[in-house]
């Protein structure tokens, strides 16, 4: 398989379920770890790890900024 150039190129059920932001993060981390493993199964793996930890790191920060911040009534 060579590497998605496109997020169009990216399997349906991926950008179905992703924003396009994700599906950027998702080709990318799919690409280098295509190159790097040489194995797709693999790839999807690493692509699919590293959205959800951007995900997950995102979601921290959110919650850790509306908990910090000071409300103003």
């Amino acid at each position: 398989m060579p590497p998605y150039k496109t997020n169009q190129d990216l399997p349906t059920e991926v950008r179905r379920l992703l924003s396009e932001s994700a599906q950027d993060l998702y080709r990318a981390a799919f690409n280098c770890a295509l190159q790097w493993y040489g194995d797709e199964s693999k790839a999807h793996k690493v692509a699919a790890c590293a959205v959800r930890i951007q995900t997950v790191s995102l979601n921290s920060v959110i919650t850790l900024d509306s908990v910090t911040k000071p409300q103003i009534a």
